[in-house]
């Protein structure tokens, strides 16, 4: 590991990659994923079909964070500040473990709207 994922929402699509901790393992194993997204401030999540322990969980993150919220459970994508947040700093609603993150740009990423479907897959 880490693994190189395409993450599509509609017409965009972005890349990034996972982690080597226990619950990117997990993640890959099951890709690919697909979901509905919903949003949240700058950040959208969807319900994915795990459900695993929190691994050295964080609440506040960073811009193109993938993270696993163990409370939805939810795959998250993190590009800015959320209604949780404090200033600037990006703030999970609760702690999330970091499974990876996008490369490059994430603000197409606020284009993206409540129900669109997204899918993750590993790029081979």
């Amino acid at each position: 590991m880490p693994e190189k994922v395409r993450i599509t929402v509609g017409t965009l699509t972005l890349e990034g990659q996972l982690n080597d901790t226990k619950t990117a393992r997990t993640i890959h194993a099951t890709l690919p994923i697909r979901g509905r997204v919903n949003t949240w401030g700058n950040e959208i999540y969807f319900s994915v079909p795990l459900e695993l322990e929190i691994e050295n969980g964080k609440e506040v993150v960073e811009t193109g964070d993938i993270g696993y919220w163990p409370d939805g459970p939810s795959l998250c994508v993190f590009f800015g500040t959320t209604p949780k947040s404090r200033g600037t700093e990006i703030r999970a609603a609760s702690p999330v473990t970091i499974v990876g993150k996008i490369s490059g740009d994430t603000s197409a990423l606020k284009t993206i709207r409540s129900g669109n479907e997204i899918i993750i897959e590993e790029i081979g």
